[in-house]
C-alpha cells in the first residue's frame, strides 16, 4: 500500500506561491496565450497551451506528489514519475490531417507506460486547434483526432477498461497538445452515466471512430478503501443519450451539464455500476468550464457559483467545444477524502 498522494493546484497569473511544503512537482500545464512544445523545465515536464484570452483565466495547473520525481523524454514526449505516479505530455504539430500522428503519439505514450510500469492511466486531456473545422480531406478535425486515438486504443488488449476519464476540447492555436496521468499500483474504476450512451459506443453519425473515454474514473490507492478514491470527471456537456440538447440556450446547457455531473458522481449511479460511495457537486474542487462564446461567460459564472462552494477552484476558458452545437463543457475532480 502506498501513502503517496497526487494532488492538483491552480497557480493564477502573477501569483508567486509554489507547491505546499513537502510536496514535489510532477508536472505543469500553463494555460496562457501561446502553445509551446513540451519540455523539462526546472526538473519537471511543462506544457504550454494557448487557452487564455482577455476576460478569461490565465493560470498554471500544477500536479504534485509526496515523493521526488525523475524526469525524462521519450519519442517527443516529456514525463516525470515518482514510483507511484506518472505525468506525461506531448504535442502533435499543426498538420493537414491528424489521424496518423495522433495514433503514433498515443502509441508512444502507451509504450512509455509499459516501459516504466505505470499500467493504470486514470486521466487524459486533449487540446485540439480548429476542433470543429475540416481537415485537408474534409473530415472534421475532432473526428480525425478521434480516429487516430481509437486506433491506438484498439491495439490495447483491454481497450474499454484502459480508456479513462478524458477531455477533448478546443485550443486557440493549431495542432494537438495532450497530457495524462497514470498510476503504478492504484486501482482504476471507470464510471459511466446511466443517462448517457458511453462515448465509445456512439453511433456512426459522430464520426468513423467513436471517442475513446469514460465519463469519469475513480482512482483508489493500493490497498485503500474504494469509497475514498478520488474521482476524475471528464469534460461533460448538454448531452442526453448521445444527442445534444438545448441548442442555442446557454443557461439550459449549463444546467444539464451540471445535472449530468451530479448524477454521474451520485451514489445511485455508482451503485448501478457496482461501486460504493457517492458524491455531490459541492465535493468537486478543481473545476474547468470551457465556454464557446465570450458573451456567455457571465451566465456560466452564475451557474457555477450557484452549485460550487467557495472552496472550489473554478477557472473559465474561452474555446470551442467538440460539437459545434455545444456551448459549454465542464470538468472537475472530487479529491480523495482525508480522515
Amino acid at each position: 500500500m502506498t501513502n503517496n498522494q497526487i494532488d492538483c493546484m491552480f497557480q493564477y497569473e502573477n501569483e508567486q506561491a509554489g507547491p505546499p511544503g513537502g510536496r514535489h512537482v510532477l508536472g505543469r500545464v500553463v494555460f496562457g496565450e501561446a502553445s509551446t512544445a513540451p519540455a523539462v523545465r526546472d526538473g519537471a515536464p511543462e506544457l504550454g497551451l494557448h487557452m487564455a484570452s482577455p476576460g478569461f483565466d490565465h493560470f498554471t495547473e500544477i500536479w504534485t506528489t509526496d515523493a521526488p520525481a525523475q524526469s525524462g523524454e521519450h519519442r517527443g514526449l516529456v514525463y516525470a514519475h515518482d514510483g507511484e505516479y506518472l505525468f506525461c505530455a506531448g504535442r502533435v504539430p499543426e498538420s493537414g490531417t491528424y489521424r496518423e500522428q495522433t495514433r503514433e503519439a498515443y502509441e508512444a505514450a502507451f509504450e512509455l507506460m509499459d516501459r516504466l510500469d505505470y499500467r493504470h492511466v486514470f486521466r487524459m486531456w486533449n487540446f485540439i486547434g480548429g476542433i470543429n473545422e475540416d481537415n485537408a480531406e474534409g473530415l472534421e478535425i475532432y473526428r480525425d483526432f478521434c480516429f487516430g486515438r481509437a486506433e491506438a486504443f484498439e491495439a490495447k488488449p483491454d481497450r474499454v477498461h484502459c480508456m479513462p476519464a478524458a477531455t477533448g476540447i478546443g485550443s486557440r492555436s493549431g495542432g494537438v497538445s495532450f497530457f495524462f496521468l497514470a498510476s503504478r499500483t492504484g486501482a482504476t474504476q471507470n464510471i459511466e452515466n446511466r443517462r448517457q450512451v458511453p462515448a465509445f459506443e456512439y453511433p456512426p453519425q459522430y464520426g468513423p471512430k467513436s471517442p475513446s473515454f469514460a465519463r469519469a474514473t475513480r482512482l483508489v490507492t493500493a490497498g485503500g478503501d474504494e469509497t475514498r478514491g478520488a474521482v476524475y470527471v471528464s469534460g461533460t456537456a448538454s448531452i442526453t443519450g448521445h444527442e445534444t440538447l438545448h441548442a442555442g440556450d446557454i443557461v439550459a446547457q449549463c444546467e444539464l451539464s451540471l445535472e449530468n455531473i451530479a448524477h454521474l458522481v451520485s451514489s445511485g449511479n455508482l451503485a448501478n455500476g457496482g461501486l460504493e460511495g457517492g458524491h455531490d457537486l459541492k465535493d468537486l474542487r478543481w473545476v474547468k468550464a470551457y465556454v464557446r462564446h465570450e458573451e456567455h461567460l457571465p451566465a456560466v459564472r452564475e451557474a457555477c457559483a450557484g452549485v460550487f462552494p467557495p472552496q472550489t477552484h473554478v477557472v473559465f476558458l474561452n474555446v470551442d467545444i467538440c460539437r459545434d452545437d455545444l456551448l459549454v463543457e465542464i470538468e472537475g475532480i472530487v479529491p480523495a477524502p482525508v480522515y
